[in-house]
Formats: C-alpha cells, sequence, structure tokens
C-alpha cells in the first residue's frame, strides 16, 4: 500500500462509512523509544502502551528528522492497530504509527490536545 505523501494531493476516492470504520486506530502512550539500526531508512522502534485491552505494541516509524528517542517517550500517538503485523528487519511492525508530512515532507506525529485514556479508538 503507497500512499503519496504530497502536500497538494487530491481528495482520495469516495468510500462508505463502514470501510472507514474498518480501520481501528487507537491513542496510545510511547513507553518506549530507541534506534533501529537494521532498518533501511532512517527509524526508531516504539512501544506504545494501547492501555489493558491491546497492551503494548511495537511499531518501526521514520520519525528521525523531527523526533529525538527520549522526546518520544510518554507522549500519546495515534496507530492504526488492526494491520496485519510487517516484519521489519529483525522486528514484527504490529501497529502503523500515524503522522502528517510537514512542509519538507517529514513525519509529524498526531497527538490528542489533551490527554486521553490510552486505547480510546478515534471517531
Amino acid at each position: 500500500m503507497h500512499m503519496s505523501h504530497a502536500l497538494d494531493a487530491p481528495a482520495g476516492p469516495e468510500i462508505a462509512f463502514d470501510q472507514f470504520l474498518a480501520v481501528d486506530i487507537r491513542v496510545g502512550t510511547v513507553v518506549e523509544a530507541s534506534e533501529f539500526p537494521e532498518a533501511r531508512k532512517p527509524s526508531y522502534i516504539l512501544v506504545i502502551d494501547f492501555g489493558p485491552t491491546i497492551g503494548h505494541r511495537k511499531s518501526s516509524a521514520q520519525i528521525t528528522r523531527n523526533y529525538a528517542p527520549e522526546q518520544l517517550v510518554g507522549q500519546q500517538v495515534a496507530a492504526v492497530v488492526n494491520f496485519a503485523p510487517r516484519q521489519i528487519g529483525p522486528i514484527m511492525s504490529e501497529v502503523l504509527t500515524l503522522g502528517f508530512p510537514d512542509e519538507d515532507g517529514h513525519v509529524m506525529l498526531v497527538h490528542p490536545t489533551r490527554r486521553v485514556p490510552d486505547g480510546a479508538r478515534l471517531f
């Protein structure tokens, strides 16, 4: 699945509301963030706590341009939690951490404006 990171791309094709509901986007708190030297593109390995039901999940995230690992711990992030896990080098990336491109095309993470319960679902 290739996604365009173009800042001026037109809206995607129309979808049904049920298709949106099929994508399970949750909020979680980053509990660990470390360098991922084995990744092809500069990345970190994040361990994110999605609360008692989903628990801790790993994510490989290409966010090294705008974040240092120590800045990430304790931050809440949004992630898709119901994609099939993907093997990325030596780790299994279990969730897709979400962000928007900045003016240079580097990822800025999505955060709630105030703390919310880990595991809360986007609607």
